[in-house]
Order: C-alpha cells, then sequence, then structure tokens
C-alpha cells in the first residue's frame, strides 16, 4: 500500500515520466533520464535519489526522514511520504534535469 502511494505520488508529479526497472527497482525516467526510483525493504522503504541540490530545495521538510549522503530518503513503510513532499522531490529533480 505504502509503494503504490509513492508510485501514484509520483505519477501525478510526473505525469509524463515513464515507468522501468532498474537495479531490481521501479524506476521513473524522464526523456530517457533517470528521475527517481522507489524500492521496500525489511525495516524501511527508500525513496531514490534525493540528490544535494532537491534535498536543499525542499528545506527542512525531510527533517524527520533518515536521507543519506547518496541522497536515498529512508521512510517507515506504515507512515508513507507525504504527497507533498514527493511532489518537491520529484520537481527539484525535474528542474535540475533528472541526470
Amino acid at each position: 500500500m505504502t509503494l503504490e502511494k509513492l508510485r501514484k505520488d509520483i505519477r501525478a508529479a510526473a505525469p509524463r515520466a515513464t515507468e522501468h526497472i532498474s537495479y531490481e527497482m521501479p524506476t521513473f525516467k524522464m526523456d530517457g533520464r533517470f528521475l527517481v526510483s522507489y524500492a521496500a525493504w525489511k525495516k524501511h522503504c527508500s525513496l531514490y535519489p534525493v540528490s544535494a541540490s532537491s534535498l536543499a530545495a525542499l528545506g527542512e521538510d525531510p527533517g524527520k526522514y533518515d536521507v543519506n549522503e547518496k541522497g536515498t530518503l529512508r521512510f517507515p513503510p506504515d507512515k508513507p511520504l507525504p504527497a507533498a513532499l514527493v511532489r518537491k522531490v520529484v520537481r527539484a529533480r525535474l528542474a535540475e534535469g533528472a541526470r
């Protein structure tokens, strides 16, 4: 359910993005370029990558989540990311050219 909501929120933020599987994870691409991926793990879910520039664009929003230096935003499976936060991440990635 959590990943279904995340997929729907990504799709809403980037309706022209195409869906793929990359590194065995659901992935969205825009114009053939990587946008974001997501996955579920044993103890958490992840959204990849929240790049340094997209993270800066979010301000304090991801403060309550575990974000590593490579741009992985981790969150508990029972607490989906807010749609507004997902939109900000995706829009920031689009603005930076989704590289």
